[in-house]
């Protein structure tokens, strides 16, 4: 490979694209070559950058600044030899460019890729922290030494049962053999204040199972309900309640 070639390679070499024979070629040729070795910095530490910002979403119009700037950017032609520098520093502009580009997209869809690795990971956590939140105030309201329970039954065979603890101003709710809502419907808790009904949270059914810590103070409240709602619940009740449990004393 002659050296005019060799000036062609520095975006390749950045992106670690060059087989191994133009790789060592292009390595001998480095250190003599000033302007290769500028121009390989120069993509190195763009790549770089970029793909360093994993955990930053950026803003739409980065993609724009880029490419307005690569297509702005005046690029320095290689030192070539007089013989081959017309039709050469036109092809190496071009391909300068192209390598520019190229690294710029290649490192935008690594950076990509990280940060929905990284977001999916950190979703799984939140998630997971959540879960742990939920089991520890249940077992703080089940554990309560003045924790007390009033079971009752549902329709089609399942029954529910309220744990309350006045100390802790909470109350905790399970069922047992409660079906699945149907599709787009929820399982939403009511605090009875009187003659109205407060919103406690909604409720998870997995396996014909469920468990929650009703959302809010006891206050007033003197039992409880559980009604079928529309996805994320309602503002008030829209069905009737499939059970009422009285609060115990």
């Amino acid at each position: 490979m002659n050296t005019g070639d060799l000036h062609l390679l520095t975006g390749a070499y950045v992106l670690h694209a060059l087989p191994p024979e133009e790789h060592a070629d292009f390595e001998r040729h480095l250190p003599g070559c000033p302007s290769c070795s500028e121009e390989v910095r120069e993509l190195a530490a763009t790549t770089g950058k970029l793909a360093s910002a994993v955990a930053v979403v950026p803003p739409p119009v980065l993609k724009q600044r880029v490419m307005a700037r690569v297509a702005a950017e005046r690029q320095a032609p290689p030192v070539v030899p007089r013989q081959s520098r017309r039709g050469g520093t036109r092809r190496g502009r071009a391909l300068s460019r192209f390598a520019l580009a190229a690294s710029v997209a290649a490192a935008a869809t690594f950076g990509s890729v990280a940060l929905w690795q990284y977001q999916e990971a950190q979703d799984a956590r939140d998630a997971a922290r959540r879960t742990e939140r939920r089991a520890a105030d249940l077992a703080s309201v089940l554990a309560a030494p003045d924790a007390k329970a009033v079971s009752g039954g549902f329709a089609k065979g399942a029954t529910g049962t309220v744990v309350v603890s006045r100390t802790l101003d909470k109350a905790a709710f399970l069922a047992s053999g409660l079906p699945n809502p149907p599709e787009g419907k929820v399982y939403q808790l009511w605090f009875a204040d009187g003659g109205s009904m407060r919103s406690a949270g909604l409720m998870d059914v997995s396996g014909a199972t469920g468990a929650a810590v009703m959302e809010g103070p006891l206050d007033g409240a003197s039992g409880i309900g559980v009604t079928v709602e529309p996805a994320g619940g309602s503002a008030q009740p829209t069905s009737d309640p499939l059970a009422l449990l009285t609060l115990p004393a």
